[in-house]
């Protein structure tokens, strides 16, 4: 940043348990900028992809979200790796809670999400990213299920219900749209009760809408999952996939089975048996639901909150498990 004079800094993280150390730097403008240096070699890899997505999300794109989204501002290497300088939107990371208990932070939120889905396809078709079909989206669902099941630690409840729902056609007959692809409660920054910004784009892609929603199925209560749910629906221009709700369930479950193969995959054996004590635990709130797979009537399943939770719970951390919300759209 040629010129920029930093009269002020402060430090938003530690560098030591997050996936970035990130400061805010304040310009003599007044003007203030965030500064974010990854942690690891996976962040790394997450922020270039962040970076070339938000080069697709042009002035024009931008000015079509009623949030703002991070500008890039320039970077400088640090060490092996490098630091990005983006501008700095106010704003507090939400949580779930926050979202689910208040209706106008749910409206908020809910909008947010709708108005992502409604972007022209060309936002990602022009820049080069991923684009999936509707049929391809199910087969790598498929592949995951299928995958944990080959382990022989998912109950056989939890099979059964997943390939019910991956042999349901009308699951997965819906039009993909543009989806950020990474979204937790953290992504979005409330002023109030209002969504100042979005954060976190390496997973912009065209894809399944559901994904940017599965992480309410860890709310407390059905009810507040309904309120950014209704929220979302009523800001869509068009009439919502009648099915989404169902998908986003089934995504949420098939999240403990990628932390499943993910601790195989390490060979952590702390994650290895939390997957499956979640995964019996799920098995269980599920019975009653085998001959109806993932009706709009289910119960309240396990999530991201309990993949979240075992980050304090799992005795060996590495690069991958910092952050449960970068694996939801991972093949």
């Amino acid at each position: 940043m040629p010129g920029a004079d930093i009269v002020a800094t402060r430090p938003i993280s530690s560098g030591t348990q997050g996936r970035y150390d990130s400061a805010v730097l304040s310009l003599r403008t007044g003007d203030e900028v965030i500064v974010r240096v990854p942690t690891d070699d996976e962040a790394a890899s997450e922020q270039s992809l962040d970076l070339v997505a938000l080069q697709a999300l042009t002035a024009g794109v931008r000015s079509r979200l009623p949030f703002r989204v991070p500008g890039y501002e320039g970077q400088a290497p640090v060490g092996d790796t490098r630091a990005v300088v983006y501008d700095f939107i106010p704003g507090t990371p939400a949580s779930l809670g926050d979202i689910t208990a208040d209706g106008a932070t749910a409206g908020s939120v809910g909008a947010a999400i709708a108005a992502v889905h409604t972007l022209p396809t060309s936002v990602v078709t022009e820049a080069g990213l991923t684009v999936n079909s509707a049929s391809q989206l199910a087969a790598r669902s498929r592949k995951l299920a299928e995958r944990a099941a080959a382990t022989g630690k998912v109950p056989q409840a939890l099979s059964t219900r997943w390939a019910l729902a991956h042999d349901d056609s009308a699951l997965w007959q819906f039009q993909p749209s543009v989806v950020n692809g990474t979204l937790s409660p953290e992504s979005f920054l409330m002023v109030g009760d209002h969504v100042s910004g979005v954060l976190g784009w390496s997973g912009l892609a065209v894809g399944d809408p559901a994904v940017d929603l599965f992480w309410l199925s860890s709310a407390a209560t059905p009810e507040g999952a309904e309120l950014v749910f209704s929220a979302y629906e009523r800001a869509l221009p068009r009439p919502a996939d009648r099915q989404l709700r169902k998908r986003a369930r089934l995504y949420a479950e098939l999240e403990i089975a990628r932390w499943l193969l993910h601790g195989l995959g390490t060979r952590d054996q702390g994650v290895v048996g939390d997957a499956e004590s979640m995964l019996a635990s799920l098995a269980s709130s599920v019975q009653s639901d085998l001959l109806n797979p993932l009706s709009t009537d289910t119960g309240q399943v396990m999530a991201v909150e309990e993949v979240e939770a075992l980050l304090d719970r799992t005795p060996v951390r590495t690069s991958s498990t910092a952050d449960p919300a970068s694996r939801i759209t991972e093949d």
